[in-house]
């Protein structure tokens, strides 16, 4: 899943190296908005660090062990400032070091392989044009033999073929562009492939959905059930640009969020358009055969009941409809159906931001035991008409838990106001100083006081982004033992009163 990577195909190709060389610039901008849309900055950033110097640890499958993405900006000592057009798209294309390495497919050259030289060499440039940062890169730690590299060599010799992508002449031009974005540059099957072997494997398993960093990366191919088969091509479109679509079930989550957050949403519509378009292509296919089991049938006395109507039936309701525009369904929600429940869970264990008009979820897991986690998790993949299979248990809600840290779960830093527009008007608001000492029955009458001047100073701002704001707001600000609540709680109660002011204000009394 993990990047999706913009390329202009066709008259958009720079005709001539003589001509790239005239017009520096446009490379550079040309090679900013790959890197931009394929989110190199997500995987080569580590937390609190500077864009692009590396020190991100990603982790293996199987309890290989992790390794730490590498600098690339241009310092000459400690990044790829040395490195020529080869040298680049040598590890490009081929996934080999300047110095003759293989590099572990943790990075994906598998997919990357398919890119254009022109493209390539934009990218190259834009890095190029990057302030130069040192930044050693952190050690690795990997178990043997895999630490070895050069024993990837039989990896390489049984998974990665190299090649520029072909096109399909039976296929439309947007078809085909899709395609490309799909298998190379966006190298979607790093996280969707159902078998990844050993850090990466191109085409197992061809995006029917996969584990990848303890979340299920979903089924794209177009099956009814499990996959895309009921999209429209505008909904799948709005969905990759946004996070949510009219008529479907359930918002972004997970990994996938910041793939739409900080690439997605920046791609041109054409391209998102042109994956959608592809994608829908997809034949289907079913990864896993419905589950239902007699003790699901009788929902009142199934496993989980008691957890759902104790936690959740108060969103999402007796029969799993959710709120209409408001909170999204269980009935028929991708990640509920999925092979995996990993993503079930870590929703439960961290909670979700608000995305386009639905609510923010709060982290209700933080006060559930694992027991119960998992039963819920298999109540709701059962119910409903959902025939999941209920394969959560408790000892991977423990993992899950230790790994999933968010804000609304409390276990994370607040996050902060990337808009400036919405920032300055909650400071000017002085929405901080009105959040400091809250206390939970304050949360009502304050907000609906404190909304209107934001709203007015941030006309723009849509209702995920004023919940969102005005929730990291008070995480900031706040005193966190003013509420009387745990934290999570109250935490996750308050974008619940600012999302519903949003919807229904209330007066309130001079």
């Amino acid at each position: 899943m993990r990047r999706i990577t913009a390329l202009v195909l066709g008259s958009s190709a720079f005709v001539a190296s003589a001509a790239l060389a005239q017009q520096p610039s446009d490379l550079v901008d040309k090679g900013r908005y790959l890197a931009t849309a394929g989110d190199c900055v997500a995987c080569h950033t580590a937390p609190g660090g500077k864009p692009y110097a590396g020190g991100l640890y990603i982790n293996f499958p199987g309890g290989i062990g992790k390794l730490a993405t590498p600098n690339i900006t241009p310092d000459k000592e400690t990044g790829i400032g040395n490195w020529s057009d080869d040298d680049f798209k040598r590890a490009m294309h081929e996934g080999i070091t300047k110095n003759g390495s293989y590099l572990y497919p943790a990075f994906p050259f598998p997919w990357y392989t398919r890119l254009s030289d022109d493209d390539v060499r934009a990218i190259k440039a834009y890095l190029f044009s990057l302030e130069p940062v040192n930044a050693p890169r952190k050690p690795a730690d990997i178990a043997f033999p895999f630490s070895i590299r050069d024993g990837l060599l039989a990896w390489r010799l049984a998974f990665f073929t190299e090649g520029r992508f072909k096109p399909d002449p039976k296929a439309s031009e947007q078809v085909n562009r899709g395609a490309y974005l799909v298998e190379g540059p966006g190298h979607c099957g790093a996280c969707h492939n159902g078998s990844k072997l050993v850090g990466a494997s191109q085409w197992s398993g061809y995006l029917e959905g996969g584990t990848i960093d303890g979340w299920y990366a979903p089924n794209l191919s177009g099956d009814d059930k499990q996959g895309l088969g009921l999209w429209s091509e505008d909904q799948l479109t709005t969905y990759l640009k946004t996070g949510a679509a009219p008529g479907r079930a359930g918002v972004v989550a997970g990994p996938m969020r910041q793939v739409i957050e900080e690439s997605l949403s920046k791609m041109s519509d054409g391209d998102v358009r042109a994956i959608a378009a592809y994608l829908k292509t997809l034949a289907p296919k079913p990864t896993y055969t419905p589950d239902v089991k007699s003790d699901f049938k009788q929902a009142s006395a199934a496993p989980g009941a008691d957890v759902y109507l104790n936690r959740c039936v108060a969103c999402h309701r007796p029969d799993g409809q959710g709120q209409p525009g408001a909170i999204p369904p269980l009935a028929g929600n991708g990640a509920v159906l999925a092979k995996g429940p990993e993503t079930v869970i870590r929703v439960i264990l961290g909670g979700l931001d608000a995305k386009g008009e639905y609510a923010a979820m709060p982290a209700v897991g933080v006060g559930m035991s694992d027991a119960d986690v998992a039963a819920v998790t298999n109540y709701v993949r059962q119910t409903f008409g959902n025939e999941a299979p209920p394969t959560a248990e408790p000892g991977q809600v423990a993992t899950l838990r230790a790994e999933t840290q968010t804000m609304l779960a409390g276990n994370a830093p607040c996050e902060t106001v990337a808009d400036p527009t919405l920032a300055g008007a909650l400071k000017q608001a002085d929405a901080a100083g009105q959040l400091k000492d809250l206390k939970a029955e304050q949360m009502l009458p304050r907000v609906a006081t404190l909304l209107p001047a934001v709203r007015q100073a941030a006309p723009k701002a849509d209702h995920a982004a004023l919940v969102n704001g005005l929730t990291a707001t008070y995480c900031q600000a706040a005193d966190r033992n003013a509420a009387g609540l745990d934290w999570p709680t109250a935490i996750g109660t308050f974008a619940g009163v600012v999302y519903g002011q949003l919807k229904n204000p209330s007066r309130v009394e001079k």
